[in-house]
């Protein structure tokens, strides 16, 4: 295995054109957003709208990590409390029914170490992952292109969706007994209804990690977790199905999963900047780096946990320097989330907090 590649200020290849890419980006961010505080009075996230469990735990750093994974944050074994949100990517919040990839949003609170500005000096650290090894288009560009489209549907015919989203999951239940299932079609709605917490989710796009570059996921460590994966859940005539298989284990049981790093070792196999690509694990396998431990807890409480979710804020740029997002999509979040976060903040009245409040 080669030895990963130094992180170096020229790895990205930044457009003069990019932008006004960004701010496009942002303005369809906005449209979303409006468009579902119009309708329900009540603003969501531009994406990731849907919240299926907003969860307290603690994250604990692997001792003994060997130079190249003891960088950054995890240079040193230590604890540090945590905070997961499971979700699901669409801007406007959908029956389970219709099936599309999930969200993982990891926040570590009480960090050391010097910060990017965007943190406004809160010791924060987040990662944000989702199904997929690889996002869904290489650049802003498209990615611009799709949530225009997304847009137009945002809060519209949910009857079709729903329709649609049966007859894609068939199809792609179908091309994976041939090992041909399509990302494009688990994007559009024939994702497998299974519980979030056996699933395996990724970073999807490359962060500095201290001295180097990497990507990282999340993959299920407790037996339990692990006992999920591949598991459905039965969608059809539960709107909260998955929010509720959630709270089925998470009431009586705690639960882990392992935090890996995926170094980048091969420049041409590892881009930075097309985040369509995944990098081949058999050049840089995912290596263990933390746990992420959760206890027993109650995963969704409506009267009580809409306020919450409305008030915490995850972005990629809150965190250390040592981490510092990379490659046009990371741009583009950098001003396409603290938008988000702040629209949704002024219309539904609630203040924001980088430190969630979960009691």
């Amino acid at each position: 295995m080669q030895a990963p590649i130094p992180y170096a200020e020229n790895d990205e290849k930044i457009s003069r054109k990019e932008r006004t890419t960004h701010k496009k980006l942002a303005k369809t961010f906005r449209r979303i957003i409006s468009t579902t505080h119009r309708d329900t009075h009540h603003a969501e996230r531009g994406v990731h709208a849907k919240g299926h469990a907003l969860l307290k735990g603690k994250i604990s750093i692997h001792p003994d990590l060997p130079d190249e994974l003891a960088q950054g944050l995890f240079a040193t074994p230590k604890t540090y409390p945590a905070f997961v949100r499971l979700s699901t990517i669409p801007g406007d919040v959908l029956k389970d029914s219709v099936s599309v990839p999930r969200g993982f949003a990891l926040k570590i609170t009480n960090i050391d170490g010097e910060l990017l500005a965007d943190a406004k000096g809160n010791a924060v650290q987040d990662f944000l992952f989702a199904s997929g090894e690889a996002f869904a288009v290489s650049r802003a560009k498209s990615f611009l292109y799709a949530m225009r489209v997304f847009s137009l549907t945002t809060d519209r015919a949910e009857w079709a969706k729903i329709a649609l989203s049966r007859v894609l999951r068939v199809i792609n239940a179908g091309l994976e007994k041939i090992g041909a299932r399509n990302d494009v079609i688990d994007f559009i709605g024939g994702f497998a209804p299974t519980n979030p917490l056996g699933e395996r989710f990724y970073t999807q796009v490359p962060q500095r990690y201290g001295n180097y570059v990497a990507k990282f996921d999340i993959v299920p460590a407790s037996e339990n977790f692990r006992a999920l994966t591949g598991k459905t859940v039965a969608v059809d005539h539960d709107a909260d199905a998955i929010r509720h298989a959630v709270h089925n284990v998470l009431q009586k049981d705690d639960g882990a999963w392992t935090l890996r790093a995926q170094l980048r070792r091969d420049a041409a196999r590892n881009p930075i900047e097309n985040a369509s690509v995944a990098w081949p694990e058999e050049d840089s396998p995912y290596l263990p780096i933390a746990t992420i431990t959760i206890l027993p807890q109650e995963s969704w409480f409506e009267a009580l946990l809409r306020e919450m979710d409305d008030s915490i804020s995850f972005a990629p740029w809150h965190g250390l320097k040592a981490h510092q997002p990379l490659g046009d999509i990371m741009r583009a979040r950098r001003s396409s989330y603290p938008m988000s976060a702040q629209l949704r903040t002024r219309l539904n009245g609630c203040p924001l907090h980088l430190f969630p409040r979960i009691k």
